[in-house]
C-alpha cells in the first residue's frame, strides 16, 4: 500500500523543495583532525547496525494502544468530549496520537538525514565531514525504522507539522555552514531525544521501547558531535554573530514548543481548531511534557556558548531556564547503557532458546535410540 494511502490528511504535494543555499567546501588536509572528533567518527563506524535484524519486528502491536498510553495523559480526558466517547473512540484517539507522534519523528529523521548530508557538503573540516557521513547513514536507518513501524504496526500517518516544517526550512535555507548544526543537532535532535526518552521510559510495549532505545543510542553521538563542533567554532565569533545565533535559537525553541500540541489530531475528531488549541494549553501533562522536552536543549545551548541575556529571558519565559544546569553527559551515557542492556537481555533470551532446542533434540534422539 502506498504511503499516501495511509495519510490521515494529504500532504501539500508529493515533494517539498527547499532551495539550497551556501557553498560546498573541499578540504585538502587528509591527515589531520581533532582527536575527540575522530574518536567519535570511529565510534560512529563501530556502532552501525541493521534495523531489519536488531529490532524484533515479530512483536505484535495493538494499533489502538501501541504505546500503552494512560487515559489521564490524553488531552480530551476529563472534558465533555471524553464523556461522550465510546471505548472504540478512545482507542481511535490513542491510535491517532501515536501516529501523529511517530509521524513527526519520521519527518524529523528525514530532515536530520538531509541536514547531515548538508554538513558533509558545507563544513570546512574533514574530520567533521567524516563524522557527519556516518550520521547521514544513522538518520537514514532511523527514517526507515519509523516508517516501517507506522506502515506495519499502526497503519496510519500524519503530514509534517507546520512548525517543524518551518524550523527545517529556516535551517536549510541559511547559507552559513554552522546553521544545520544549530537547527538540527541542537534544537530538533535535542528535543527529539527528550521526546523519545519520555516514551521509552514510560511505555510498557516492547517494540516501541526497542526502537526508541536503539535510535537514542545513535542520537547521543549526534548531539555530542554538534556540541564539539559548535563549541570550538563559536569561541571565534563576534558578539554580534553570537546574538544572531541566539535569535535563531529563541525563534526555533518557540516553534518547537508550539509544535507539541497535536492540535491536528483533535481537529480530526471534529473539534474546532481554536477549542483544540485551548484544550491542549489547559493540559497539565502537556505543560510537564514541554518542560521535560527542553532538558536536552537548554544545557546544550549553554554548553556551546550561546547564553546571552535575551536568550536567558526567553528560557525564563518558557519556564525552562533551570534546565541549563542539567548534566547532559550523564543523560547521554544513560541512553547508551539502556540500549546495551536491551541487547544483553535479548541475546540472553535467544541463547536460552538455543540451549533448550539443543537439549530437546538430544533428549529426542536418546529416546528414539532407546
Amino acid at each position: 500500500m502506498s504511503t499516501h494511502d495511509l495519510y490521515v490528511n494529504a500532504p501539500a504535494g508529493p515533494v517539498w523543495e527547499v532551495p539550497a543555499a551556501g557553498a560546498a567546501r573541499f578540504s585538502w588536509d587528509y591527515d589531520d583532525g581533532r582527536e575527540r572528533l575522530l574518536a567519535l567518527y570511529q565510534k560512529g563506524k563501530d556502532k552501525q547496525w541493521d534495523g531489519a535484524t536488531r529490532i524484533d519486528w515479530g512483536i505484535e502491536v495493538d494499533p489502538y494502544d501501541p504505546l500503552g498510553t494512560p487515559d489521564e495523559v490524553l488531552t480530551l480526558h476529563g472534558t465533555r468530549h471524553w464523556a461522550k466517547m465510546t471505548e472504540k473512540g478512545k482507542g481511535d484517539l490513542r491510535r491517532h496520537y501515536s501516529s501523529w507522534q511517530f509521524s513527526q519523528f519520521l519527518h524529523g529523521e528525514q530532515g536530520a538525514m538531509i541536514c547531515a548530508a548538508r554538513i558533509v557538503e558545507s563544513v570546512p573540516d574533514l574530520d567533521a565531514k567524516f563524522y557527519s557521513a556516518t550520521q547521514t547513514m544513522d538518520e537514514a536507518r532511523h527514517a526507515e525504522i519509523y516508517g516501517r513501524f507506522l506502515h506495519e504496526k499502526i497503519g496510519m500517518l500524519y503530514p509534517i507539522n507546520d512548525n517543524l516544517k518551518g524550523l527545517l526550512d529556516d535551517t536549510l535555507r541559511d547559507s552559513r555552514w554552522d546553521m544545520p548544526y544549530l537547527g538540527m543537532q541542537v534544537l530538533i535532535e535535542g528535543l527529539a531525544l527528550a521526546a523519545f526518552g519520555m516514551i521509552r521510559d514510560t511505555t510498557d510495549k516492547p517494540l516501541p521501547k526497542q526502537i526508541l532505545a536503539y535510535v537514542m543510542q545513535d542520537e547521543a553521538r549526534h548531539v555530542a558531535f554538534g556540541r564539539m563542533a559548535l563549541r570550538d567554532y563559536y569561541k571565534q565569533l563576534t558578539d554580534a554573530e553570537l546574538r544572531e545565533r541566539e535569535e535563531f535559537v529563541i525563534e526555533g525553541c518557540y516553534l518547537m514548543r508550539d509544535r507539541l500540541r497535536g492540535v491536528e489530531v483533535l481537529e480530526n475528531f471534529g473539534i474546532p481548531k481554536k477549542e483544540a488549541e485551548e484544550l491542549s494549553e489547559q493540559s497539565e501533562f502537556l505543560h510537564l511534557f514541554r518542560k521535560l522536552l527542553f532538558s536536552r536543549i537548554v544545557p546544550c545551548v549553554k554548553d556551546i556558548g550561546l547564553w546571552g541575556e535575551r536568550l536567558q529571558k526567553a528560557y525564563l519565559d518558557m519556564g525552562v531556564f533551570d534546565l541549563g544546569d542539567s548534566n547532559l553527559d550523564l543523560l547521554m551515557s544513560q541512553d547508551e547503557e539502556i540500549a546495551e542492556a536491551l541487547d544483553r537481555e535479548r541475546f540472553a533470551a535467544e541463547e536460552a532458546e538455543r540451549v533448550a532446542e539443543v537439549e530437546a533434540a538430544i533428549e529426542q534422539g536418546a529416546a528414539e535410540g532407546a
